[in-house]
This record gives C-alpha cells, structure tokens and sequence, in this order.
C-alpha cells in the first residue's frame, strides 16, 4: 500500500506541475459554479452554494439579542458572540455511513473559518438588533468545503435579510514544489485529491476590496514570499470572479425585509434611572408588557431596549409601553388603557403598567352620563387622551370624550 501510494503520489504531482489536473481544468481555472437563495422556504434565510462536486447548504436564523452565546472567561466578565457559525460535516457527503457524533477538531476549525470571514461585514446591533446563527450542511464534498461555507453563508445572510456591508467569498490555492529546488506552481480551487497530495491549502476569504479570513495548511517548511503574492493574486482573481459572476446574480443585494417567519425586532434607550421602573418590582411590569403584547423583552445596563416579536404592530406598541413609563405619557397623546376602578366621579384607567390616570365623568362620552357604570365597566380598554399631568402630585388627567372627537377627525380626514 506505501508503495502505490508514493507512486500516486509522484505521478500526481508531476502531473499537476506540468499544469495537468485531473479534471482537465486549467491551473487558474474554476470548477463549475452555481448558486441559489430561498430554497428552505419556510427558514428565515437560506442559500445553495455549488463547486463542482462541493456542495454546501446555509440556514440562518434570527433571534433577539438575548440569545446570542455566553461565553464563560476566566474573570467575573461575560462575554457575548451574537453570531454564530456552525459547520456540519456529515459521512454521507463523502459516500460513508459513519455514526454521526459531536464536532470534532475539523468541523470546529472550518467552522471558525467562515466565521471569521463573515464578522468584518456584519452591522451593528443598533443597525440591525438581532443574533444571527448560521448552520452550513455539507451535502456533497470533493474539497474546499469551508470555502464553500463562507460563500453559502453570504448568500444566506443576504436572503435573510442582513444589511451586511458587503458580500464576501472563499477560494482555496494549492501548491507543487519541486524538491530542494525554489521552483513551484500555483493552482487555484483545488479539489480533494490536490489538497491530499499537494504542499499547500491556502484559503482565503474577503470581498471586493479585501480580505477578511486567512487560513494557511501546509506540508513543507515554509512559504517564500513569491508563493504567497501569487498566491494572492490568483485567489483575488477568483473571488472577484465568483462574487460577480455566480452569487451577486443569484442575490444583487441583501433583502429590504426580514423573513416573514422571523421576530420583528424594535429598539429603544430609556435614562439609566429608569430602568427600574421599567421592570418593576419583581419584573411584574416588564412580565405584563410582554404577555400583554406577546414579545419578548431585554434590557440592557446602558438603557438600551430590544423588543421582539412575531406581529410588528405588537412589538410597536410594546415600545411605545416602555416609552410612556420611562418618560411619561405625553400630553395630548392618545393610548389604549384598561379600566382599573370606577367611583361615582369617574373611572380610572391605566395607560401602560404602573401610569394611571382618571377620566372625570365630563370627559366619559359625548352626551351627558349620570353614572360611571353606564359607560365603561372594570376591566374594560377604552382610548383615553391626555390632557393635562400635575407633576407635584403625579396626577395624570384623561378625556375619553376628546379621543373619540379626534380619531372620528382623523377617520373623516382619511377618508375626504
């Protein structure tokens, strides 16, 4: 066996040096390309990427802040990664049937890779409030895998709808030396048997103008600096190459919207000092925000707010909840509160948890009303208007009469 695989081995090579590949490619020639997006039509993004025999599927998946991954350090500081890359590597890519088992050594570093090569061009949390998880499935594998991860992971984003700064691709450059001689040859996409046979696996990942991920195997002693620049160059062609011609044709540009199957995501700051009022005590007011509109809610030390949820209409009004408690209700406002107590001189009605106000019985309804009782009942939720707040006394007065007067307003308004 030793001695078929030397000879394998020298044949290849010397084949490869004289610019022979086994596939009849050219030295600087890539292997048939394809790509597509929306092809999981039920994920929140997803993209099909295809090298010859290479083929990677991208799922991404958006969540609120709160569920990027913890990562436990060595002091009391916490660190958080809002992005994550996972790499699977199933036998049944490579014609096996192996028992799937936990990652190992190299689904762990490829995933690493096409990580990192994405991080550079993502947005910030406050250009685009979610985590992102990304999961690559190889399908089919005949080298160059991770490269394949990274570019599936770009077209993934971008159906997502990740406003990514711009679109990056991965390519690989292998490398013949000649024994104890500085001559050499470059190849660029090398396929399994060229990786397993050559001295050199250099991948590179980036976008138009740079590079973003590096990542260099090799088998000799080191590189000199011609083999790195050609190397560059050759993978600079290539990416540019793939980006223009094969992915910015399946996708142009990241979608406008986010899937309608992912949370909608809504982001406000409230004072420091606030905070506590926001939660409440025990989290009850924070709890009944988010049961009342269904979202979830996370809140940082700094006062920032994330809120999420499935029904953008609900998350907005969450906000506007949060709002309303952090800076109080705003005068000549109107809100939607339930009423919480009713007297023989008018109803109490809550605007948002924690911020009551009374609505005098002038104020119930346009006509005259002889009783509370005969136009709201407890637990009722009615529009109320702000219109007037005593800040000594923390007293907050409230027409039911002038919010009805100017939503018919805008109703006839819209309609005329």
């Amino acid at each position: 066996d030793e001695c078929i695989y030397k000879l394998q081995k020298t044949i290849v090579r010397e084949w490869l040096y004289q610019g022979k590949r086994v596939d009849g490619r050219k030295i600087d020639e890539i292997r048939p390309l394809a790509s597509e997006v929306g092809v999981l039509p039920r994920v929140h993004g997803s993209g099909l990427f295809t090298r010859g025999q290479t083929q990677v599927l991208t799922i991404a998946t958006l969540g609120p802040i709160s569920d990027a991954q913890r990562i436990d350090g060595l002091d009391e500081n916490e660190e958080s990664k809002r992005y994550m890359h996972q790499y699977n590597f199933p036998s049944y890519s490579v014609g096996e049937t192996k028992p799937s088992r936990g990652p190992g050594r190299r689904e762990i570093g490829h995933g690493a890779l096409a990580e990192k090569a994405l991080v550079p061009v993502l947005p910030s949390v406050d250009e685009f409030p979610y985590a992102l998880r990304l999961v690559s499935e190889v399908l089919s594998s005949n080298g160059s895998t991770s490269q394949g991860s990274i570019c599936g992971s770009t077209l993934a984003l971008m159906d997502a709808g990740v406003p990514i700064k711009a679109p990056v691709a991965g390519i690989s450059c292998g490398l013949i030396t000649k024994p104890d001689s500085d001559e050499f040859m470059t190849m660029v996409d090398i396929q399994g048997l060229e990786d397993f046979f050559g001295d050199m696996d250099f991948k590179v990942g980036g976008t138009h103008k740079g590079i973003t991920a590096i990542q260099v195997d090799i088998k000799v002693d080191g590189l000199t600096p011609a083999i790195i620049k050609e190397a560059f160059e050759k993978t600079r062609k290539a990416r540019l190459y793939i980006l223009d011609e094969i992915m910015l044709k399946a996708i142009p540009a990241p979608r406008e919207n986010v899937s309608d199957f992912a949370p909608k995501m809504l982001q406000t700051r409230v004072p420091v000092d606030k905070i506590r009022e926001v939660i409440g005590s025990g989290g009850k007011v924070i709890q009944k925000i988010s049961a009342e509109c269904d979202v979830k809610i996370d809140i940082n030390e700094d006062g920032s707010v994330f809120v999420s949820g499935i029904d953008l209409a609900n998350a907005r009004k969450a906000i506007q909840i949060v709002d309303t408690i952090a800076n109080g209700p705003e005068i000549g406002a109107i809100y939607k509160g339930k009423v919480t107590g009713i007297q023989t001189f008018g109803a109490f009605v809550e605007i948002v948890p924690g911020k009551e106000g009374l609505v005098h019985i002038s104020k119930l309804d346009k006509q005259r009303v002889e009783k509370t009782e005969d136009v709201v009942s407890l637990g009722d939720e009615i529009v109320v208007k702000v219109m007037e707040i005593d800040d000594v006394k923390g007293k907050i007065s409230l027409s039911r009469k002038d919010a009805l007067a100017e939503l018919e307003a805008r109703k006839q308004l819209v309609q005329d």
